[in-house]
């Protein structure tokens, strides 16, 4: 009896070792036949040898050719040296392009090219230049491929007396910098003292800045480019120039714009804005459901 049970406890062993065996030979034939076939659906693609920054001419001794899975090879790319430079072409980066990174289309000029900021501009924009120095360009700290919000500041008319009043206000959000100066590198990383700064922006948004310019000084706000625009923005003036104050909501005088009056001031609709009448306030005195408004003038310390 403990004979026979060791014959079948053999057998089993000798059972499972063989399907273990069958198993794994299936599933190393599968894995060596995935890899023929993708060997067999292998391409040449053209990738840099080198790293090219924005205007970096590509020539022959830059590009390397390397085999990958067709599947796996993005839209644009070149299968050889002589489709990527024709009849020694030339051709220039028009973006970073970073080793055994493959050389696309999109990031290079055509045949006969040069790096020009226009190839870089998506459809329907433009670039426009505006003025900065180290204050209004963050002290060098706005770099190529970065967002910024601009800021306008520019004289008004002022609600009380009509004279020049000075507001900030913001003029666009969310706005990519191309180039700083005459530099488009996106890789840069040293702040630098420019005197302009190349935006991206649409054909409206171009005649703002130009007019911007010419009515006030523009300065640039960095900001983080994973934020979202914000539908609502304000207006600061000289009144808020205080830590912690800010009324909001200022206005430009109007016709149809009557401000509420300081004390001291009786608010006269259509005339200009509010006018000072003598020095006094109004009072108002309820009587039951009466209501009487007074005219008293005012002491010190009123």
């Amino acid at each position: 009896m403990p004979q026979q049970r060791s014959l079948i406890v053999l057998g089993l062993a000798i059972l499972l070792g063989l399907v273990a065996a069958y198993l794994a030979n299936v599933y190393l034939g599968g894995v060596e036949k995935k890899q023929e076939t993708v060997q067999q659906g292998n391409i040449k693609v053209a990738v840099a040898r080198v790293a090219m920054e924005f205007g970096t001419e590509i020539t022959p001794d830059k590009i390397r050719l390397i085999d990958l899975p067709e599947g796996s090879v993005p839209q644009g790319t070149f299968a050889s040296i002589n489709a990527l430079l024709p009849m020694n072409k030339r051709r220039v980066a028009l973006r970073p392009i970073a080793i055994n990174e493959p050389i696309l289309s999109t990031n290079i000029s055509g045949e006969g090219g040069r790096a020009a900021i226009s190839a870089v501009l998506r459809p329907d924009m433009r670039a426009a230049s505006v003025r900065v120095n180290d204050v209004a360009g963050v002290s060098g700290f706005v770099l190529p491929g970065d967002t910024v919000d601009i800021l306008i500041t520019r004289s008004v008319p002022s609600l009380q007396d009509g004279g020049p009043q000075q507001i900030t206000d913001v003029l666009l959000q969310n706005v990519r910098v191309i180039a700083i100066d005459q530099n488009a590198n996106q890789n840069a990383e040293q702040p630098v003292v420019s005197k302009t700064a190349t935006l991206e922006v649409s054909q409206v948004d171009a005649q703002k800045l130009a007019l911007g310019q010419q009515v006030g000084s523009l300065s640039l706000a960095l900001r983080n480019i994973a934020d979202q625009v914000n539908p609502v923005v304000e207006t600061v003036g000289l009144e808020d120039l205080r830590d912690g104050a800010y009324g909001g909501g200022y206005r430009s005088p109007g016709p149809n714009y009557l401000p509420s009056a300081p004390r001291g001031w009786t608010a006269v609709a259509g005339g200009g804005g509010p006018r000072k009448k003598r020095n006094e306030v109004t009072v108002q005195i309820v009587r039951g459901t009466t209501n009487t408004s007074y005219e008293v003038r005012r002491h010190a310390g009123f």
